[in-house]
């Protein structure tokens, strides 16, 4: 029983992790798959969440407290092996660290639908995301909306946008091979040079400044555009003058801490996180993962798997033999 600390810049290690008696209301589930989420997993690998974020960027069941020693991590797939009878045998999503056995809230423990597999279920983290993003942005049919950063977010939320009728969807991104599985999803893709301008929706992902600069050029009167990068102690300086006033642009902030004012009260996390997992039963969504690891590899590759411009899929997969 061992789980993945993140120890110093740059540095992580394999722990041993005892588990206490199971209780009641806990399932103990045996990890299939996880995967990294490569944003924030680097920003904490770099010690770069702010100190005013600790609270927030806290995962649901990490231990240890930023900025180091943690046991960090939020997208694990397995099979409960003990817990409440009817969770007994099922493989569930559940919002954990890296770690071969764990103990969880059996509340926690999403099952997951037989159409999904396990390297598409440890998406659901990411899927919430951008289903979050979606009901913050409220895209209507026939709008021109423009997808910056093809991430994994970015990717996931331009999947959900292409099954909304009549919209022109344009993807901004540099590398072709992201490029290529945003075309697959159903976007038409563009050089930032040859950026669309005119948009009436845009959701910026790339987590570059110069990206929300660009959205801001991209912009029509009254566009709305929805921020869901996170830049952790980055300063980010925008050009606020020009035509930000005269062209009335709303810029919206997105994060998935909380349920989108437009569904709160009416969906709470788990019925958003079932319904981000019923998403990904979409065979076109097997583009954006990939295996990049076994779970023991982690000590020496996770550093160089989260290092800027690694060449890594959307979505890197853990593995645990």
């Amino acid at each position: 029983m061992t789980a993945l600390w993140y120890v110093g810049p740059g540095r992580v290690e394999l722990r041993p992790a005892p588990l206490p008696p199971r209780a009641a209301d806990e399932a103990l589930v045996v990890m299939r798959a996880s995967a990294l989420s490569p944003g924030t997993e680097r920003l904490v690998l770099a010690g770069r969440v702010p100190e005013s974020q600790y609270a927030t960027m806290r995962a649901p069941l990490m231990q240890g407290d930023f900025p180091y020693p943690v046991k960090y991590g939020y997208a694990a797939v397995g099979v409960v092996e003990d817990g409440p009878g009817p969770l007994i045998g099922q493989r569930v999503f559940v919002l954990h660290p890296h770690q071969r056995r764990f103990l969880a809230p059996a509340a926690m423990c999403i099952p997951i639908p037989d159409a999904v597999p396990d390297a598409r279920a440890v998406m659901a983290a990411n899927m919430e995301t951008a289903l979050n993003i979606l009901w913050d942005a409220a895209p209507q049919p026939g709008e021109r909306v423009l997808v910056i950063g093809a991430g994994i977010v970015g990717l996931l939320a331009v999947a959900l946008l292409a099954r909304i009728p009549g919209l022109t969807l344009t993807v901004i991104e540099p590398d072709p091979r992201r490029a290529a599985m945003a075309a697959a999803l159903g976007a038409e893709c563009c050089a930032p040079s040859a950026a669309p301008t005119g948009q009436e929706l845009i959701l910026h992902a790339s987590g570059a400044p110069d990206g929300l600069v660009l959205a801001l050029g991209a912009a029509g009167f009254e566009a709305r555009i929805v921020e869901a990068s996170w830049y952790g102690s980055r300063p980010v300086t925008l050009p606020l003058g020009e035509a930000f006033h005269q062209k009335r642009l709303r810029l919206i902030s997105s994060q998935v801490g909380a349920v989108a004012p437009s569904m709160r009260g009416r969906r709470s996390h788990a019925e958003r996180l079932a319904l981000a997992l019923a998403l990904l039963a979409d065979p076109r969504l097997d583009t954006l993962h990939g295996v990049v690891a076994r779970f023991e590899e982690l000590p020496d590759r996770l550093p160089e798997l989260l290092a800027p411009g690694a060449e890594v899929p959307p979505c890197p997969v853990i593995l645990y033999p």
